[in-house]
């Protein structure tokens, strides 16, 4: 049997290098029933955002969008599009103090802003916003998670200042804003789909639950043209289940060619497990609630199949059901898409992070509490080959105290790196596979640093570490090729796993290990200059005149107001 590789196509480009090309529209629905609507583009040449807002409003009604911390309206930073008194309509930039309670801002932070359609069913406006202004009450657009922040209102208003946002419905989604920009390769002719799904789950009325299908055969063979290869994978999830399927994996039975692993359905840690699928181990395909479908890189393809290639596959489900919900059934799984086109390197997933046992463990009351685990040194200088791997993607992952990941990638020589991943305003309910914008080379000898921090102040004990939503894990499933014997690189204190894909660890006294120290860490440039950027100060609206911008002087019964939005289309 020839080997096959599941071929994830998510293309990787170096973001803001080289020739400028045409950016990557991304696209989200906020609010389905009043049509709200976000479209944004990057130009990280200028470190800018264009956005295009879009939502069904009454002629004077007024819509706030913005970007908070973690998604309250409190301390969110909104541009407003709003209907003053002479229904004039203006785009004006303002902050939500901890009352709720908006204050307006005399500089032009939405920048170029038009309007390109006003009508009843209808309303499309744009502006651009810089990734950094440079002033302390800014939001800071980063890599990491963007909670995107609205609040809308009936109008017309006389003015925006100390307009009282709380008495009035707020909404709040997830989104990495700044994402790497892509060009996916069109899928060939001859891909095919194989779909791993659970059976008709009974869920348990109980909070968590691991729920283990096996076996599954993902190899095709030659009388199923339809199973042919692979390109990417994906989660399935079932309509209505979206809050109870909190993650997913797919795990190869590492066992030899011609074992039969048996049937199995149920809880993934009972007791009458069959020995055998002890064996179902090695990460083929991690899914995370959030994720969208992950394809690889040119260069790589994840392996499955071939002359040493036992055929079978595990899926692991976790339900979470924190509200003890009955009745429920699920055959959420994985969907696979296959192609026989190889490409020159196996690709995998290893773990990097914390042992999640209750050496893990949290105190309760904590704004800011934060637990590293290390790749040490020695187990990149055994688990890698002399070329080192490449890094193309990453997927950070705890539970629910879990606020901010990162990953501090340190030279053998004691010279930081830039981090593999960070998210310093991560979401358990948002874990996305994320693509670096540049292959990252991890040498033997290196040391990665996955740093997770957490906030328990509404828990009145100790958080251990655990499998439950309510005991807390800390991971970054990393995604390289070319393949490695090495799958987990986890800590504990005083303990180190440096394992292989079997689960035995490689040959060697692996506690006490002493940890890395970064002796040359790494020089970031400045962000902001000396003074502030200039925004624009402004004293008046800007207005469109038959395609040209026109500044007016304000008048007294403006009241203050500024901004007014260039208009495309008024109808």
């Amino acid at each position: 049997m020839a080997l096959l590789r599941l071929l994830l196509f998510l293309a990787l480009g170096c973001t803001g290098l080289g020739a400028r090309r045409r950016p990557t529209t991304h696209h989200i629905t906020l609010e389905p029933q009043q049509n709200l609507q976000m479209r944004w583009t990057v130009d990280y040449r200028d470190e800018e955002v264009a956005i295009e807002v879009g939502a069904s409003l009454s002629p004077t009604q007024w819509l706030g969008l913005g970007f908070s911390e973690r998604g309250e309206l409190a301390g969110a930073d909104l541009c407003v599009l709003w209907v003053d008194w002479k229904r004039r309509v203006r785009l004006q930039h303002g902050w939500v103090d901890g009352q709720g309670r908006l204050t307006a801002d005399p500089d032009t932070v939405c920048r170029s802003a038009q309007l390109l359609t006003r009508r009843p069913e209808a309303t499309v406006f744009r502006f651009r916003r810089r990734f950094n202004t440079c002033r302390p009450r800014d939001y800071v657009l980063d890599t990491g998670t963007t909670h995107i922040v609205w609040v809308s209102g009936p109008g017309p208003l006389l003015r925006l200042q100390n307009l009282q946002l709380s008495h009035f419905a707020v909404g709040m989604a997830r989104v990495q804003l700044l994402r790497a920009e892509v060009q996916p390769p069109a899928p060939p002719p001859d891909a095919a789909r194989l779909e791993l799904r659970s059976r008709r789950v009974a869920v348990p009325d109980q909070e968590t639950t691991y729920w283990c299908t096996s076996p599954y055969n993902p190899c095709p063979s030659p009388s199923d043209p339809r199973l042919s290869s692979g390109r990417q994978y994906e989660a399935v999830v079932d309509a209505g289940n979206e809050d109870l399927v909190h993650h997913m994996e797919v795990f190869h039975c590492e066992a030899p060619v011609a074992q039969r692993i048996p049937r199995y359905e149920g809880p993934c840690h009972a007791p009458d497990r069959p020995p055998a699928v002890d064996q179902c181990k090695r990460v083929l395909a991690a899914w995370a609630m959030g994720a969208d479908p992950l394809v690889y890189p040119e260069e790589a393809g994840l392996p499955i199949g071939g002359p040493d290639f036992n055929p079978y596959v595990m899926l692991e489900v976790h339900y979470n059901n924190p509200n003890l919900k009955k009745g429920h059934r699920d055959s959420s799984g994985v969907r696979l898409t296959y192609t026989q086109r190889l490409r020159p390197h196996d690709a995998s997933v290893m773990e990097l992070g914390l042992e999640y046992t209750d050496k893990m463990a949290i105190p309760p009351g904590m704004a800011s509490f934060e637990l590293s685990g290390y790749c040490v040194p020695e187990c990149t200088a055994v688990g890698l080959p002399q070329a080192g791997i490449r890094v193309f993607a990453s997927q950070l992952h705890t539970h629910l105290t879990g606020v901010a990941v990162r990953t501090e990638h340190v030279r053998a020589d004691g010279t930081q790196l830039p981090d593999l991943n960070r998210d310093e305003h991560y979401s358990t309910h948002y874990q996305e596979i994320r693509l670096l914008p540049q292959h990252r080379a991890v040498m033997p000898g290196d040391a990665l640093i996955t740093t997770c921090r957490y906030q328990t102040l509404e828990r009145p004990n100790v958080t251990l570490g655990g499998f439950s939503i309510t005991d807390e894990m800390c991971v970054n499933y990393i995604h390289y090729f070319p393949k490695v014997n090495l799958e987990l690189y986890a800590t504990a204190p005083l303990s180190m796993q440096c394992n292989q894909s079997n689960g035995d660890r490689f040959a060697g006294y692996w506690e006490r290990v002493p940890l890395p120290t970064v002796r040359l860490p790494l020089l970031e440039d400045e962000p902001c200059p000396a003074r502030p950027t200039d925004l624009g100060h402004s004293d008046g609206e800007h207005l469109l005149d038959e395609g040209r911008h026109r500044k007016r002087a304000a008048s007294e019964d403006d009241h203050g107001a500024h901004g007014c939005c260039h208009h495309g289309h008024e109808g």
